[in-house]
């Protein structure tokens, strides 16, 4: 299996839903409205430090993740890339499509000049702990998040 990284296209929205959906936290807390996400993938493609990249195996999108440029000044103003929604197809997982995603992240991360990577993961994704773990990830954080609607 020859699995290619690239920026996601508009007409593989769906594609991209369905493996966000493809897990037990995701099955409950997607949404079905594929215009609300076409609107999203609309508003992150006019963001200029914002990337939502597949992994194609074919012309099937097969694995996902998103990649946000994020300035500061902490750190001695570094610049940070934030990665989210990483998904890799569940019948596809233990092939080492998620490490070769993760370097790829971690490639275009240092092409954006940017000086650490970071992530958030649900505290139940025990086995998504283990994986970041075995990528050089470090759990040095404790993070909140707080709903607004």
């Amino acid at each position: 299996m020859t699995v290619t990284f690239r920026p996601a296209e508009r007409h593989e929205v769906g594609a991209i839903v369905a493996l966000l959906q493809d897990d037990m936290l995701g099955s409950a807390r997607e949404g079905s409205d594929l215009e609300t996400y076409l609107a999203a993938f609309d508003r992150m493609t006019t963001e200029g430090g914002n990337r939502l990249i597949v992994g194609i195996d074919g012309n099937q999108v097969v694995a996902t993740y998103q990649l946000t440029f994020i300035s500061g000044l902490s750190l001695r103003a570094a610049r940070r890339a934030q990665i989210e929604s990483v998904r890799v197809s569940s019948d596809l997982r233990g092939q080492g499509i998620g490490h070769r995603m993760i370097e790829d992240a971690v490639q275009r991360a240092r092409e954006a000049g940017c000086s650490l990577i970071q992530l958030t993961m649900n505290k139940s994704r025990t086995d998504s702990a283990r994986f970041y773990g075995d990528l050089g990830f470090t759990p040095s954080h404790i993070g909140y998040k707080r709903n607004l609607i």
